[in-house]
């Protein structure tokens, strides 16, 4: 240790050591003589004042950094402990969904908020069992389920993930946007996935959607519906403002209908796999839904006025062209599912403070009849059988 004696300025009057020379730069001492400047000691005068400057500039550097640095390892964190969840949800436990269920979106206020949830087709109303499984959107078969999820951090991201009865993970797929629609064909061999690039929901000005294909077997993308080739009423058209939603498929894992905006119309489109294209149908058509004997589509129709932007629950004969319009009235904004090949079922938000809770609600799909509520508290429903 350096002795004090040594590192002491000059008492009162003291003069220096003889031979010594006068310092330059220093802080001044008690009998208002410059003392020699120590290491890290700042110098006087502008030298001063610069000195103090770029001292300051220091300090606040390490500030952002050390902020910077506790961000990114929060972010780090919370997407470990994200993946860490899902793989824990995926893998353990001994939570299998079997036939004879309906899956959904858990919208209990609660801890289960968010998670996959599923109840018995026998008794929608009895105990639910929530899986731990966090997911935006959710569908599922017998074989297998398809999950959108948010994936928080500095930035959010969000990625689509297969999974198995079991809950485990077949294979994962990134996604580049806010989780709109996710349905599968009914053998789970065929994925479709619809995110908001722009906007956030339908009723967005100006929103911008990706759709994608997935062979959920071989685990590889097929590609961006805007890339496939589009005929209009038998022309072929490339339009620039083209966006795709709501993919339904048909049982030959080839065929399938999804919703097509450009130039301010929607069309049902029919598309094939294979042949990477697809051609309109009909106009009007937003987020179809095929039947099980594969003859109507079930869909969202905007309703016609200068208010807001609302849909009814509606039915198309792809046969004939007819539309059925549904027994329910209030604003449906989600792709129906059926329950049968008679009844429809589709998610819709409670009022006011609960608006945060969806309930999952059924209607005849021939017009008749009246809505019916089938799981409270829940979204997205899918009926594996």
């Amino acid at each position: 240790m350096t002795s004090a004696s040594k590192d002491a300025p000059p008492a009162a009057g003291a003069e220096p050591p003889p031979g010594a020379a006068e310092p330059e730069t220093g802080r001044a001492g008690p009998a208002g003589r410059v003392a020699p400047a120590g290491p890290g000691s700042p110098p006087g005068g502008p030298a001063r004042a610069r000195w103090e400057r770029w001292w300051r500039v220091g300090v606040l550097a390490v500030v952002v950094a050390l902020a910077v640095g506790v961000s990114i390892g929060y972010g780090l964190h919370a997407a470990r402990r994200t993946a860490a969840g899902h793989a824990a949800a995926a893998g353990g436990g001994n939570v299998t969904i079997s036939p004879g269920t309906i899956v959904f979106r858990d919208t209990e206020r609660g801890p289960g908020y968010g998670q996959v949830s599923f109840v018995s087709l026998d008794d929608p109303g009895g105990p639910r069992t929530v899986t731990g499984l966090q997911c935006d959107r959710v569908d599922m078969v017998a074989t297998a389920g398809l999950c959108l999820a948010a994936s928080p951090g500095i930035y959010t991201s969000y990625k689509a993930f297969t999974f198995d009865s079991a809950l485990r993970i077949t294979h994962g797929f990134t996604v580049a946007g806010i989780p709109s629609r996710a349905r599968l064909s009914r053998d789970g061999r065929m994925a479709a996935v619809t995110t908001f690039v722009s906007g956030h929901s339908y009723t967005s000005a100006g929103f911008s959607t990706a759709t994608l294909l997935y062979d959920v077997a071989a685990g590889r993308e097929l590609g961006n519906l805007e890339f496939f080739t589009i005929t209009r009423d038998g022309e072929r058209i490339q339009p620039v403002d083209v966006n795709f939603w709501g993919v339904t498929f048909a049982s030959d894992n080839d065929r399938f209908y999804a919703t097509m905006a450009t130039g301010g119309t929607t069309y049902l489109v029919e598309g094939s796999v294979g042949g990477r294209a697809v051609h309109t149908v009909h106009s009007g058509v937003e987020c179809p839904s095929l039947s099980p004997d594969e003859t109507r589509v079930a869909f969202k129709k905007r309703v016609a006025g200068g208010g807001p932007v609302t849909w009814r629950a509606t039915v198309l004969d792809l046969a004939t062209g007819r539309e059925t319009p549904l027994a329910e009235t209030r604003d449906v904004d989600d792709q129906l599912a059926w329950y049968d090949n008679d009844t429809v079922a589709y998610g819709l938000p409670r009022t006011g403070a609960d608006a945060v809770v969806d309930d999952v609600w059924t209607v005849p799909a021939d017009g008749t009849g009246r809505p019916a509520p089938l799981v409270s508290g829940a979204w997205s429903p899918a009926f594996v059988r």
